[in-house]
C-alpha cells in the first residue's frame, strides 16, 4: 500500500469559494488514502449555505485542481452521508471541526448496520491572518482572500 495508511479515504464539502482550509483537508486525505472519494454538496443541498458556484462548477474546479492526482472519484452529495454509509471498503474520513459531528452520525449508522466504524481523522481550522477561521462564507462576504489575507475596505 505504498506507505499509505488507508486503503479508501472519504472527504466531503461543499468546495464553494476555494480555499487554503480546502487545501490542506484534500492534502491530509491524498496523503492518507490509496484512494480517495471526494464529495461535493449538489446545488440543493450545499444551496443551503446561501449563494454558492453551481455543483458542476466547483466539481470541474476540484478536478481541475486535483489533474496532478491518482486514484480520486468526486461525487455529488445530496445529503450529508454519502456512499460513507453504504460502502463497506471505505475506511477513515477526513473532517474539520466543524463537520466532525456528521462523521460522527456516519459512525453511527454504520455501526447500526453492522459495518466497522471509520476512523475519523480531524484536522484543524486553517486561521486568517485575523486569527479567525478561513470559510467560504467570510470570502463571499468579501472580509478575507482564499489564502486568509484580510480585504481592508
Amino acid at each position: 500500500m505504498s506507505g499509505k495508511k488507508y486503503q479508501k479515504v472519504a472527504v466531503g464539502g461543499t468546495f464553494d469559494k476555494f480555499h487554503q482550509g480546502h487545501r490542506i483537508l484534500l492534502e491530509k486525505a491524498f496523503q492518507m488514502g490509496e484512494e480517495v472519494l471526494v464529495g461535493v454538496t449538489s446545488d440543493e443541498f450545499g444551496g443551503q449555505k446561501g449563494e454558492i458556484e453551481p455543483c458542476n462548477v466547483r466539481m470541474s474546479n476540484l478536478n481541475a485542481l486535483l489533474s496532478d492526482k491518482s486514484g480520486y472519484l468526486i461525487a455529488r452529495l445530496e445529503e450529508p452521508y454519502g456512499p460513507t454509509v453504504d460502502d463497506e471498503t471505505m475506511d477513515a474520513i477526513v473532517v474539520s471541526p466543524e463537520t466532525e459531528a456528521t462523521a460522527r452520525e456516519i459512525n453511527k449508522i454504520r455501526q447500526e448496520k453492522g459495518m466497522k466504524p471509520l476512523n475519523v481523522v480531524i484536522i484543524g481550522m486553517v486561521l486568517a491572518e485575523d486569527g479567525r477561521p478561513i470559510s467560504s462564507t467570510r470570502i463571499r462576504k468579501g472580509e478575507i482572500e482564499p489564502d486568509g489575507t484580510v480585504v481592508h475596505k
